[in-house]
């Protein structure tokens, strides 16, 4: 192939750009360019910094985003760095580089909430975060805009490598959160290319800025500039032909200077560096590496495999020591490292830099890669990081060992947020290897409840657990005891109390045997063992055990130090004390959400848990305002599909919530959402039972009889001798007008035939005893069932089953002949004189609900988000990568949930709900 003899050869000053640009990217000298006007007084030298006030402007005044867009080595980010340095704005400038490696979304937004905390405005606005299980990047959006709403000062975002940002999913998300952002709040994208990022309506409003790599050329007087402060004096000749040769381009003239240090020869140099036929980049690469000791290149080359580097493990991989000393000083000479903490001991290599010497690696000493990373495997797993103990031992084709790794270390990595990394180690392996291995089996099976997918995840069980001879004696009872831990998890999903009690105690059996198999459980698996079976003790009201189980695992949870652990336990701890004491309960239930919120938790789905039961406690109390706000909550934060146990007594609540607000219908849309949770549960909640008597009761007071008749004669006589079914036969009756029908039907239950120890269902069953006995002329014995209802709703003053059994002419009669109980009465009478004659406190509800008829899928919650951008049904759909037809049938969905007809009035009501954040800034 022939030479050029003329020029720079493109196909070297894009190897340079491809290799080297880290010398200048880490350096600590600032860049300079051309003026607008050609001339080469734009750039002042002070010291080692060469100021580049036309960049620096441009900068300064940009638009809300900036995108800063030239190849490798043309000195993006220390143009960026230096101009957040010379204009004194670092504590308003939230910075965070794209890891190209790792694409979770929850990492990536951890990053951003953390960058932005980082400011002296983040820190007053943005709540902090905590990674958990079920982190989602959307809400994490939604958040940061709620919280960043009010900013009233300019605050920059600085996201350098977006090139390297490939997944489509967080693409999206902050594509959102840069076109609804508040004015004040500026991004700076610092990338190698043009982004593929819808933000053409943007650039349409004037609102994108261009920096690109035209712009980021040096001039000539710039290039001397630089030779200067490096302390190179370069005959005009040898500077004007190294200038001609690398066109300006950043990298090219640092790295000469860096070559050039010392030399006796630099016209020889300039003549070399612009003829030789040798890539320039191995050339350069060699002037540097070539003056460094043998112990530093060393430590370079054998530590480029580790996406981070701190001393000790440099010292383990080179056999030497000093490694953390030779750390700090590369960082401090700005060439070749970064310090990723404020102490400055753990540091990663530019990516660009470390694939160069991985490359010099390879072509000096391949024999000892694959030692190297199985060195390096065993260190992370030792030191508590298990997802680069698992790439290291992937990387080193050592699958036997990845594997091992990946199941020791899986519930650390979740457990941490990181479900999205543990799903991608989990796909490195072949199909064929992960059929093969019970652990890895297992590990799809975890993976599999994490997706929701159950089915998938009960078969991957099942195969695990025929393969368990196969396993190595030694880790057997690892294995059995993540089995049992999957197991109980999946049941809990399923509502399958019983297999959670069983597992849950034979897991604790394990660890408290006290001999080798003791140790095959965690102390996470433990807790997890310990609040998964409180978990279940609560759907079975067994509230003694309950509490003392979730009560060890939380306290298990704290001592470990697994916050998500912990929360997880309180929150149904809270929901136990809700069934005892109300005041207790809400306190317990405010203390979790105070907790989640502290963690940025508070849109998780487990704190629904406590939403919903803060909601049935207001509502138990006749606050029909308080329990509607909570129960907005609830609505937004849960997740009915993975968790059905939950999502069943969420609908229930919010089903009573709809009939106390009048709107039976839309009361039983409610249950029929619950009654479908229910048929999900593999073995009966103890609830289930009242639930649907509720059901059945509503459709009487819609006035749909036939259908529960037809439900009561498909019962068995067994089933209809239950206190529930005898509560919808006596409502039923009295619907007929038939009161001695409806007595006869109560009597077994008010006699304790039929034992009944709940309170608030006991309410109902004196209540409806004392409408039956007043509607057949038996007015002391009406007042004998009323009084027995009151005595049982004054502790906690608990007055929604007054208002589902509505009463008013016996209520005021009794009020009137005893002064018993004036206290709940008193609040007892405005609320069932409404629900008597209207059914409704709250008149406007009826076009105006508090919340959604139906749920929005996540489909149209997307849509929902891109609405406030003012982007068309076309460009949504682009976006999103639908139809243009989906994408109208899914706002045709949400105009029919939010009742309205229009975007601005979707977009209201959407903010009124809490479903999206306030964006004051765009239309």
């Amino acid at each position: 192939m022939a030479r050029r003899s003329a020029g720079f050869p493109s196909v070297i000053r894009e190897a340079v750009y491809r290799y080297l640009s880290a010398f200048l990217q880490y350096c600590h000298m600032d860049q300079a360019s051309p003026s607008p006007t050609g001339g080469d007084d734009a750039s002042l030298a002070r010291g080692r910094v060469i100021v580049r006030s036309g960049l620096f402007h441009q900068l300064e005044t940009a638009p809300r985003v900036t995108q800063v867009s030239a190849p490798a080595g043309s000195g993006k980010t220390v143009l960026v760095r230096s101009w957040i340095s010379e204009s004194g704005i670092g504590d308003r400038v939230a910075w965070m580089a794209v890891d190209g490696r790792d694409q979770d979304p929850r990492h990536f937004w951890l990053s951003a909430v953390a960058a932005l905390r980082g400011t002296t405005h983040g820190a007053a606005l943005v709540q902090p975060l905590t990674a958990a299980p079920d982190l989602d990047g959307w809400e994490i959006v939604e958040r940061l805009l709620r919280d960043l709403a009010p900013l009233g000062d300019r605050l920059w975002m600085v996201i350098d490598d977006v090139h390297d940002l490939k997944s489509v999913e967080v693409t999206r998300q902050l594509q959102l959160l840069i076109m609804r952002a508040p004015r004040q709040l500026r991004f700076v994208l610092v990338t190698r290319r043009e982004l593929r990022m819808g933000l053409h309506r943007l650039r349409l409003d004037g609102d994108v800025g261009d920096i690109r790599a035209e712009d980021l050329r040096f001039s000539l007087s710039e290039a001397r500039e630089m030779f200067n402060a490096a302390g190179v004096q370069l005959p005009e000749p040898a500077l004007g032909l190294l200038y001609d040769r690398t066109e300006g381009w950043a990298a090219g003239l640092r790295l000469a200077a860096l070559s050039l240090s010392g030399r006796q020869d630099p016209d020889r140099f300039a003549a070399e560096f612009s003829g030789s036929d040798r890539m320039v980049a191995d050339y350069l690469l060699a002037e540097v590496l070539e003056r460094q000791s043998d112990h530093v290149r060393q430590l370079l080359l054998r530590t480029s495999l580790l996406e981070r580097v701190n001393g000790e493990l440099a010292d383990l991989l080179t056999g030497e020591a000093g490694g953390e000393r030779i750390l700090q000083d590369l960082e401090q000479a700005g060439a070749f490292v970064v310090s990723l903490d404020g102490g400055r001991s753990w540091f990663r290599y530019h990516h660009l830099f470390a694939g160069l010497l991985r490359r010099e690696l390879r072509q000096t000493a391949p024999g000892e890669i694959t030692a190297l990373h199985r060195a390096a495997a065993a260190w992370f797993a030792g030191h508590g990081h298990p997802v680069e103990a698992v790439r290291h031992a992937q990387s080193a084709r050592d699958w036997e060992l990845a594997a091992r790794m990946l199941f020791d270390g899986w519930l650390h990595i979740t457990l941490g947020g990181q479900q999205d990394t543990a799903h991608q180690l989990l796909a490195w392996f072949a199909a064929d290897d992960i059929h093969a291995d019970a652990e890895l089996l297992t590990l799809m099976a975890a993976d599999a409840i994490n997706q929701g997918a159950f089915a998938e995840a009960e078969k991957h069980l099942a195969r695990a657990g025929g393969k368990l001879g196969s396993v190595a004696a030694e880790r057997q009872g690892r294995l059995q005891a993540t089995l049992g831990t999957l197991r109980l998890s999946l049941a809990g999903y399923l509502g399958d109390t019983p297999t959670v009690a069983d597992e849950a105690q034979r897991l604790l059996a394990v660890a408290a045997d006290g001999n080798d198999s003791g140790l095959a459980i965690s102390g996470e698996r433990r807790a997890l063992a310990l609040i998964s079976l409180g978990m279940a003790e609560t759907w079975t009201l067994r509230h003694v055990e309950a509490e003392r189980h979730l009560d060890q695992g939380v306290q298990l949870a704290r001592e470990l130090g697994w916050p998500y652990l912990e929360l997880l336990g309180r929150a149904h701890g809270a929901r136990i004390l809700n069934g005892q004491s109300v005041e207790l309960g809400e306190k317990r239930c405010l203390e979790v959400i105070e907790m989640a919120t502290r963690h940025g938790w508070g849109e998780q789905p487990m704190v629904a848990v406590a939403y919903t039961q803060l909601g049935g406690a207001e509502l138990n109390q006749g606050h029909l305002e308080e329990a509607g706000r909570w129960l907005d909550r609830a609505q937004q934060t849960s997740r009915t599909d993975l968790e059905p146990s939950a999502g069943m007594s969420f609908h229930w609540i919010r089903a009573a919530f709809e009939l106390a607000s009048g709107h039976p219908h839309w009361a039983l849309d409610e249950f029929r959402a619950a009654e479908r949770l229910a048929g999900l549960l593999r073995a009966p909640h103890v609830g289930v039972a009242w639930m649907r008597a509720h059901h059945l009761h509503t459709r009487v007071l819609a006035g749909q009889t036939g259908p529960v008749k037809a439900a009561l004669a498909e019962l068995s006589e067994q089933e209809r001798d239950t206190a529930a079914v005898r509560t919808v036969i006596a409502a039923l009756r009295l619907h007929e007008n038939d009161p001695e029908a409806a007595i006869l039907a109560l009597v077994p239950v008010v006699s304790g035939t039929i034992a009944l120890d709940n309170p608030t269902w006991m309410m109902e069953v004196l209540l409806l005893e004392a409408i039956a006995r007043e509607a057949a002329g038996d007015q002391a014995a009406a007042s004998r069932a009323l009084d027995g209802a009151l005595d049982l709703a004054e502790p906690d003053r608990m007055v929604y089953p007054f208002i589902f059994h509505p009463a008013p002419e016996l209520i005021r009669r009794y009020a009137r002949h005893s002064a018993e109980h004036r206290v709940v009465v008193s609040r007892v009478l405005p609320l069932v004189d409404y629900a008597g004659q209207v059914r409704s406190p709250r008149r406007a509800a009826a076009t105006q609900p508090r919340f959604l008829r139906q749920p929005l899928s996540q489909a149209e919650i997307r849509v929902l988000r891109f609405l406030p951008t003012g982007l068309t049904v076309q460009e949504i759909a682009a976006e999103l990568y639908l139809s243009v037809n989906t994408v109208h049938t899914h706002i045709r969905h949400l105009y029919e949930k939010l009742d309205v007809h229009k975007r601005h009035e979707a977009l209201e009501r959407a903010r009124v709900l809490g479903l999206i954040a306030p964006s004051p800034d765009v239309p």
